[in-house]
């Protein structure tokens, strides 16, 4: 479980997350609402500690996150990946390197140094790219793929974290609705299918309800909502969002991507190896892969 206790955050005199307190259990898929400025990013860099809480208390599993320093805040930040609106890649690495680098925290410091990547660590990132439906991309440069490959990249690379909880800061906020509803389906089948939690920010209503068994709607850097998608009701959304300058209730078409969610992709079974999935994926990927 993961747990926040009046958890804040102040820059300068500018509160951008007031007194937050929430417990949210292994395996939810949550959607945090609100309008540009409501504290939903700070939010999440302050679970993953890319900032620090000014009060409070962060908890995972009981253990203290929010005084993490060393080694213990990096094994932290490798079991929390974080997957950001603008994708974070290093546009002339190739994907499939891009992707491995989700194992850097797992590897010793001269690995690193060196680029060296086993063959399972490869494997593991053939198939990663293969369930997300982009393994023929793997040796592309990441920079000429498009917005939406290459935050599939970006959740292929979180996957390789072999991460404990997922956070998605507005991981469809640049994307088309098309797009987003593939990012979103990904998301989603990693909640349902490996059992990983999955936080992701959003400012679509329509997908929250969705997506996301539970919402948290935040306005004002404080939390005003917390329930279930069929509990947000028109008085909820009014508290999160507002209302117009005439006093009417904002229309959730301007909060809309049209999505209609698709089935779960049929993933391998776990009698599967990684070396076995990742020879299916080769055909696909033109990469040589020991017998």
């Amino acid at each position: 479980m993961l747990e926040l206790t009046g958890v804040s955050r102040r820059f300068g005199t500018h509160t951008a997350v007031d007194s937050v307190t929430l417990s949210i259990p292994e395996g939810q898929m949550v959607g945090v609402i609100g309008r540009s400025g409501a504290g939903k990013s700070t939010l999440l860099r302050m679970i993953n500690r890319l900032t620090a809480p000014s009060d409070g208390e962060i908890r995972f599993k009981g253990k203290p996150v929010s005084s993490l320093t060393g080694t213990s805040l990096r094994n932290w930040q490798r079991d929390c990946a974080m997957i950001f609106q603008q994708f974070n890649l290093v546009p002339r690495l190739d994907v499939l390197t891009n992707v491995m680098l989700g194992r850097l925290n797992h590897r010793s410091t001269v690995l690193n140094m060196l680029s060296i990547f086993s063959p399972q660590e490869r494997a593991m990132a053939l198939m990663a790219l293969e369930r997300l439906g982009i393994v023929q991309t793997a040796l592309q440069m990441a920079g000429t793929l498009s917005g939406g490959q290459q935050q599939r990249v970006a959740i292929a690379r979180a996957l390789l974290q072999q991460p404990k909880l997922i956070l998605a800061d507005e991981p469809i906020a640049s994307l088309d609705p098309l797009n987003a509803q593939i990012v979103m389906d990904a998301l989603r089948d990693i909640n349902s299918q490996d059992g990983i939690t999955v936080i992701t920010n959003l400012h679509t209503l329509d997908t929250a309800r969705t997506y996301c068994e539970r919402i948290i709607g935040m306005a004002g850097g404080k939390v005003v909502f917390d329930g279930a998608p069929g509990e947000l009701s028109t008085e909820a959304v009014r508290m999160i969002y507002g209302a117009g300058n005439d006093g009417a209730e904002i229309s959730e078409a301007i909060t809309s991507t049209s999505i209609t969610p698709r089935p779960a992709a049929v993933q391998p079974t776990k009698s599967t190896g990684p070396l076995q999935a990742a020879h299916r994926a080769k055909a696909r990927s033109g990469i040589a892969l020991p017998a």
